[in-house]
């Protein structure tokens, strides 16, 4: 059964006004497009407790005006007049401060009729209209204490008395009960507006870093094995007909670089379809440095490695950061030097690492397939670590690439 209704009866789209079960004119419209809509039911039940409240109250007061017609009018145009609180404040205030201050002088009943002003009151302070709402609150007491100490005696109830001062006094200390909440709830309010951005800022800036952390990830893995791939296959072409062992061997590592790549490019893609999930295998670090000369001296590059210092466990992110540089930096060589050797210096200082790459050079000024980001993504990798790095021509004509990250070093096992 609950089947078939569901099936015969359209449902409202989620964004649509009637998506809750509500008519549009009963619902807030700032819920569903975010603009200052009408407060309908908030209002509708302020007039029916001010209504009725003041009913109540007037039982008890024989010595007051009857409630009549103009009488109830009057409870209801204050709360009316609220509908407009949001977009007009300030004209809400007032005239619902006028209409109250009408039905004061008018010697009708006490109750709760001072409430909508005190809504008024709130909304004026909350909306940043503080001047205002202190301006209305001081003409509703001025205009009590004129009605209640000297006019009246011309309005009615006939014989009335004058007001007693520990009333008026009372009624000052409920007033400023009020603007103090209303104060309050102004600075609590701009408080959550400045939590609520700041957040939102967070957000949007880790998704910014998250982003170009995996670009500069593709970047490193995809140039470093495209680049090889490139040189490779030139190398099989070349060879095809005069040396099919050798460029067997080329296809050979074509497809040893393919592989890796599309694993590497696996690992980073799953970090986004799993969120917050540990990778399935581990970062690649200095560790790793063999392989990747290996798959340098593939594509014909020779790859001379010195290490100087005492070898620590790096930091996972200082140790991704030197193994994508060195790879970036060897990518470089192959892509845009003429020598076929470079040169790998690792240095570990006391809470430094050091990196320099070098080769003879001289530079080609061809581009094998690069995108022109592989300094960039360097420079990204180590100021996100609080690094430096310096790249640029030798003078001698090679080119030379020395990085530095701080690091907090742990002792191997």
């Amino acid at each position: 059964m609950e089947e078939q209704r569901s099936a015969g009866t359209p449902s409202a789209p989620s964004g649509t006004p009637w998506a809750r079960g509500v008519p549009p004119w009963w619902r807030d419209r700032s819920e569903h497009d975010g603009s200052p809509g009408l407060p309908w039911r908030s209002t509708l039940l302020l007039a029916v407790f001010v209504v009725v409240g003041t009913g109540f109250a007037a039982s008890n007061q024989l010595d007051r005006e009857p409630l009549d017609a103009f009488a109830r009018v009057l409870l209801l145009a204050g709360p009316a007049f609220l509908l407009m609180r949001r977009r007009h404040p300030v004209v809400a205030l007032y005239a619902t401060t006028l209409v109250t201050l009408g039905y004061l002088a008018a010697g009708y009943p006490y109750g709760p009729v001072l409430l909508p002003v005190a809504v008024g009151v709130f909304a004026a302070v909350v909306s940043g209209h503080r001047y205002a709402a202190w301006g209305a609150v001081v003409l509703l007491w001025a205009g009590h204490v004129l009605v209640g100490h000297w006019l009246y005696r011309y309005l009615p109830p006939g014989g009335d008395r004058a007001v007693p001062w520990g009333e008026e006094l009372a009624a000052a200390a409920l007033v400023v009960a009020v603007l103090a909440l209303a104060e309050l709830a102004r600075v609590r309010r701009e408080q959550w507006a400045r939590e609520r951005a700041e957040r939102e800022a967070a957000k949007k800036r880790r998704a910014d870093e998250e982003r170009l952390r995996i670009a500069r990830e593709l970047h490193d893995v995809l140039a470093h094995s495209i680049s090889v791939i490139h040189v490779q296959a030139g190398v099989g072409l070349a060879l095809l007909d005069s040396d099919p062992e050798q460029a067997r061997a080329a296809l050979t590592t074509i497809k040893s670089a393919s592989k890796e790549a599309l694993g590497e490019v696996r690992q980073v893609l799953d970090t986004l379809r799993t969120p917050g999930d540990a990778p399935r295998t581990p970062a690649p670090g200095l560790d790793r440095l063999p392989e990747l000369v290996e798959q340098a001296a593939r594509a014909g590059l020779t790859v001379d490695v010195t290490t100087e210092g005492k070898q620590v466990r790096l930091p996972p992110g200082a140790d991704l950061a030197a193994f994508r540089i060195v790879q970036e930096a060897l990518t470089n060589v192959v892509r845009h030097s003429g020598s076929r050797t470079a040169r790998v210096g690792i240095g570990y200082r006391p809470l430094r690492l050091d990196l320099r790459i070098d080769d003879d050079g001289p530079a080609t000024g061809g581009d094998q397939g690069g995108g022109g980001r592989g300094l960039v993504g360097m420079r990204e990798r180590a100021a996100a670590l609080g690094g430096t790095i310096e790249a640029g021509p030798r003078s001698d004509g090679g080119f030379r690439v020395r990085v530095g990250l701080p690091i907090e070093p742990r002792e191997t096992p």
